[in-house]
C-alpha cells in the first residue's frame, strides 16, 4: 500500500469520510457495464461537484481520505508516474488530506484491497479515527463491504455497473455531492 500526503489539518476530529477513487471523485469509465479507472492523464477528470463536497465534509470537520484499490499498476496498464501525477492534480486542487493505494492484485498476501479493511484500518491509525463515526463512500460492492468490515457507515454511489450489487448500504446517491446533502443535513 502506498500513502500520499497533503498537508494535514491538526484539528482533533476523529472522524473521516472514506472516499473510493474512480466513480467517486473522478470519472470512471464503462466496458461491457464494467467500471474502468482512466489510465492516461488525459482521461483523468475531476467529477461535477466533487470540489464543493469536499469542501463541505471538511467545514464538518471531517478528515477527508482516499482509499483506493489500482490493481492496473500490478497488471502493467498505469504507470506509477502516471498514478503519482493523478495523486499531485487531486491533493493540489482539492480538499483531501491523504491518499491510500493499494497497488495489488486481489488475492490471499494483501490485507489492502478491498473489500479487504487495510487501508481503513491503517488510516485509522495514521489520524486517532473512531471508525463508528466515519463514512465509506463508494461506487462498488467492494467500497461498501470494506467501510462495513470496520463499522462504518456506508453511502454507494449508484451508477448503475452490470455488476454484483452491494449488501445494504446505509445510503444511496447519485453523485458525492447529493452524498454530501445526505450525510450533512
Amino acid at each position: 500500500m502506498t500513502r500520499f500526503s497533503n498537508i494535514v489539518d491538526c484539528s482533533s476530529s476523529k472522524k473521516a469520510i472514506f472516499l473510493d477513487r474512480d466513480g467517486v471523485i473522478v470519472q470512471s469509465y464503462q466496458e461491457n457495464g464494467k467500471p474502468i479507472p482512466a489510465r492516461k492523464l488525459s482521461d483523468f477528470i475531476i467529477l461535477d461537484g466533487v470540489a464543493q463536497a469536499l469542501i463541505r465534509f471538511k467545514q464538518a470537520g471531517f478528515y477527508t481520505l482516499v482509499v483506493t484499490n489500482q490493481p492496473d499498476l500490478a497488471k502493467g496498464l498505469l504507470d506509477i508516474k502516471v498514478l503519482l501525477a493523478m495523486n499531485n492534480i487531486m491533493l493540489s486542487t482539492l480538499a483531501l488530506d491523504n491518499i491510500y493505494v493499494c497497488k495489488c492484485l486481489e488475492g490471499p498476501s494483501c490485507d489492502c484491497y478491498k473489500p479487504k479493511p487495510g487501508m481503513l484500518l491503517e488510516a485509522a491509525g495514521d489520524y486517532s479515527l473512531s471508525l463508528e463515526e466515519c463514512f465509506m463512500i463508494g461506487d462498488r460492492w467492494r467500497d461498501i463491504d470494506a467501510g462495513k468490515n470496520v463499522g462504518c457507515q456506508t453511502v454507494f454511489i449508484d451508477r448503475g455497473y452490470n455488476e454484483k450489487a452491494p449488501t445494504d448500504p446505509d445510503f444511496t446517491a447519485k453523485s458525492l455531492l447529493s452524498a454530501a446533502d445526505i450525510l450533512l443535513r
